[in-house]
């Protein structure tokens, strides 16, 4: 493992932070990163850092205290408030009591923060205000977790790490921990690093670089160990490449992610529907292939602070039948109904040991194992399914290197994994407030690139749902997804996609559900532009803008009800349509017509898609120029034309079209944005139905 410290960076953090929460705390902060960032090392919120210190009271005296991690902090993204200050001497008489509850050491931690805007310390705020060293880091690290996970785990890391180092069973976090930890310094008191069988390893030191630079040494050492040791070579039963799982995933992910939606009892929005990502690398899918796979994958994971990510076990799929989709089908219920069935049976065994006040989770897998094709990783948005996929890749490379050690891998005890499981502490990591409007659920949008697309793209990410931009490849695809991905991490992917082509409209459908594992919702608004008169119309432009608006509509609402058929779950699909299918305009014949066809279209797909819960709606925009600095296509067009024979220039067009409305509103791509929106929250039991976004025009009232 490279150590990645840098005296300039960590000057730099200095300079930054220093002045306003001192050096220790800055470089605190520093380490801290380094580590959060280094995934074999910490994972999404995982790991612990604190610093000990002092604090002014109100009477100009100093109280010592420990800067700890905050209960859910992210490492790698910590900054300096997030290590919150803790009453030191009070912590450390903490270590006179026997033990105490959850409620009760929240209760303590929280009454004893020495500023009460700070959030929740660390439930290993007790560890480590009892050990020595001025800076103590603790983390998960991958190599550590697969000495400690298997038989004779403390003779492995005693042969890596040497004699020096403390090792302590399993306990859970909390004041017996403490008291074994602070024991156990005593007995040893030159220990600088102690390993905790199951959890990790932790280490210290009088600065952040002494402490940092320790943990480094002993997680090289034991990778070095590793390499040497694990030799054996795992019997394949068969190699599935990672082009032969991608093809295999377009298809499996709907079928799966439809089954896992959660039913809601609401006939309006029957499901709340999962995200799922994908978990198909060439290690993975290796690891899947071999004789040992099974046994090793039904097994609990490396830690018991994974738990609330990643379930006690994943699902697995026996033998599936990737050429016949009934049979595959077929195969993965029976999988998940054995899963309930197992983890029903788990909660009654543990039912007494289940805290007052905790819901048990839904009896449903976060991870689904398909040998030949990989791992699906399910979780209620994206950000939640790749943290479950990380969890899973890191579980299975350790378990992998234990196998080729020749060893057998062992976890904590049902009952530490129950209780770590159902903690109450640990549950509050996964507090979240209200689900959004279009929480889970996964849009294609085409014509993104576009002030319209852009801005219904902008709408929905803001309600909460994933969205596939898809528009022709280039540089206004690019730069939107780019800009929506800042805003909106996890949730955007950008698809070049021609919708005049029945090849590319699979293929971005497949895209999509390789990524997130299906689609819930298909907003069809590309569209072409030309201003004609019928008398000199050019027959090809005709044509392009008919296999643009007529054709394009066409083959997506064809592979949207293909689609959600498959997924069997409904779905929403709205067409941008526009006020000339009701108002058609002079010189506009192309657009007005092959518009109409396309809503007509739309129209028939209300009435045949209804018995799959699929519902078809259009709205109707009039005249929307731009969505901030993104153009309209349209009127890039026809704008010239239009200024050019009302003698206006572009502020005057925009205005010519707003006095026209009986509102006098100028109509703007959130406008539309909101139109979409309330068919998609299915406020009323409505299909087929257009909504005008125009300010009002009397001559294009649907009728």
């Amino acid at each position: 493992m490279k150590n990645r410290w840098s005296d300039v960076e960590a000057r730099q953090f200095v300079d930054r932070y220093g002045a306003d929460h001192g050096e220790e705390l800055a470089l605190r902060t520093y380490t801290s990163r380094l580590i959060g960032t280094e995934s074999s090392l910490v994972l999404h919120g995982g790991g612990n850092t604190s610093v000990k210190g002092t604090l002014p009271n109100l009477f100009g005296e100093t109280a010592p205290a420990l800067f700890i991690k905050a209960s859910g902090q992210d490492l790698a993204t910590i900054a300096p408030e997030g290590h919150v200050p803790v009453d030191l001497a009070y912590l450390q008489r903490l270590h006179e009591v026997e033990d105490l509850s959850d409620g009760a050491l929240l209760n303590e931690l929280r009454t004893h923060l020495l500023d009460h805007r700070s959030p929740t310390p660390s439930i290993e705020t007790p560890v480590h205000a009892c050990l020595p060293g001025r800076v103590i880091d603790h983390t998960h690290a991958d190599a550590i977790l697969t000495l400690t996970n298997q038989a004779d785990g403390t003779r492995h890391v005693r042969a890596a790490l040497g004699d020096d180092i403390l090792i302590l069973p399993y306990m859970p976090p909390g004041i017996r921990l403490a008291k074994a930890c602070a024991d156990a310094v005593a007995a040893t008191p030159g220990a600088q690093a102690m390993v905790w069988i199951h959890h990790g390893i932790t280490v210290w030191g009088e600065t952040a670089r002494e402490s940092y630079d320790r943990m480094i040494d002993l997680v090289s050492r034991a990778e070095a160990y590793l390499e040497k040791t694990a030799t054996k070579v795992l019997v394949s039963l068969q190699e599935t490449s990672a082009e032969l799982a991608g093809r295999r995933l377009s298809s499996v992910a709907p079928l799966l992610r439809g089954r896992l939606a959660r039913a809601t009892g609401d006939p309006d929005r029957p499901y709340q529907r999962m995200v799922l990502r994908p978990l198909a690398t060439p290690e993975i899918l290796a690891f899947l292939d071999t004789e040992e796979a099974r046994t090793l994958a039904l097994s609990p994971p490396l830690t018991a602070d994974h738990l609330i990510r990643t379930k006690i076990l994943p699902a697995w799929i026996d033998d599936p039948a990737y050429d016949d989709e009934a049979l595959l089908k077929r195969q993965i219920d029976t999988g998940l109904q054995r899963y309930a069935e197992d983890y029903r049976a788990y909660l009654t065994r543990h039912s007494n040991r289940l805290p007052a006040g905790i819901e048990p989770f839904e009896p449903s897998p976060t991870v689904v194992l398909f040998p030949g094709m990989g791992a699906l990783c399910v979780g209620e948005d994206a950000r939640s399914a790749v943290i479950a996929r990380d969890i899973t890749a890191q579980t299975f490379s350790a378990k992998a290197l234990i196998a080729a050690m020749g060893s057998c891998y062992q976890a904590p005890s049902e009952e530490h994994l129950f209780d770590m499981e159902y903690r109450p502490m640990q549950q509050a990591k996964l507090a979240r407030a209200g689900a959004p409007p279009l929480g889970g659920r996964v849009a294609l949008v085409t014509g993104a690139g576009g002030a319209i697309g852009s801005g219904i793209s902008e709408r929905l990410l803001l309600e909460g749902a994933h969205v596939a931009v898809t528009d022709l490849p280039g540089d206004s695809l690019s730069q939107l997804a780019e800009s929506l991905g800042r805003q909106f991490p996890n949730r955007v992917l950008a698809i070049g996609l021609d919708v005049t082509d029945p090849g590319s409209v699979t293929d971005g459908f497949a895209q999509v559900s390789r990524a997130w594992g299906g689609v819930d919702i298909v907003v069809i608004n590309a569209g072409l532009a030309h201003v004609s008169s019928l008398e000199t119309m050019e027959i090809e432009k005709f044509q392009q803008l008919e296999r643009v608006n007529t054709h394009g509509t066409l083959l997506l609402l064809r592979e949207a009800a293909r689609h959600m058929k498959r997924q069997g779950t409904g779905g929403d699909i709205v067409l941008v349509s526009t006020k000339n299918v009701f108002a058609p305009g002079a010189e506009f014949g192309a657009y007005s017509a092959t518009k109409a066809a396309g809503h007509q279209l739309a129209r028939i797909a209300s009435q045949e898609f209804a018995g799959d819960d699929v519902r078809v709606n259009m709205v109707a925009p009039d005249a929307v120029f731009s969505h901030g600095d993104r153009p309209s296509g349209l009127w890039a067009e026809v704008g010239p034309e239009r200024m050019l024979a009302r003698g206006l220039d572009a502020d005057g067009l925009e205005a010519y079209y707003r006095d026209r409305n009986l509102l006098k509103a100028r109509i703007t791509a959130k406008h539309v944005g909101s139109a979409v929106l309330f068919f998609l929250t299915r406020a009323t039991p409505t299909t087929g139905v257009t909504l005008p976004v125009d300010g009002g025009l009397p001559d294009a009232t649907p009728r």
